[in-house]
């Protein structure tokens, strides 16, 4: 059985290029509705070098959240307009342009 940080991971790894999700839909689709924090915390251990495109993960307002490491923020952005996405003057992504839309299963 995956432990919670590998099925936030795992559930990560699918936002394609291009796109965003929020905290609370990577916590919703791993199956951890409410609890867009273990998502956040989950980002936060990730170490220095893997494969989690940890930056396609932003808040719901459309915004980069703040991280405790310096110039975190900075790198986010820069890794997202490096995909094609745009912000708006108040710093935020357009999530009806950007947002990650998933095919749920029936």
């Amino acid at each position: 059985m995956a432990s919670t940080y590998e099925t936030i991971y795992g559930v990560v790894k699918k936002i394609p290029r291009g796109c965003v999700a929020t905290y609370g839909q990577i916590a919703d689709l791993a199956g951890l509705p409410g609890q867009p924090r273990q998502v956040g915390y989950a980002l936060n251990a990730l170490r220095r070098v893997h494969s989690i495109p940890w930056h396609r993960v932003i808040n719901a307002k459309g915004e980069i959240s703040q991280r405790s490491q310096p110039g975190c923020e900075k790198l986010q952005r820069r890794l997202l307009e490096g995909e094609g996405l745009e912000f708006d003057g108040r710093g935020r992504v357009s999530l009806a342009q950007f947002c990650w839309k998933p095919r749920t299963r029936r």
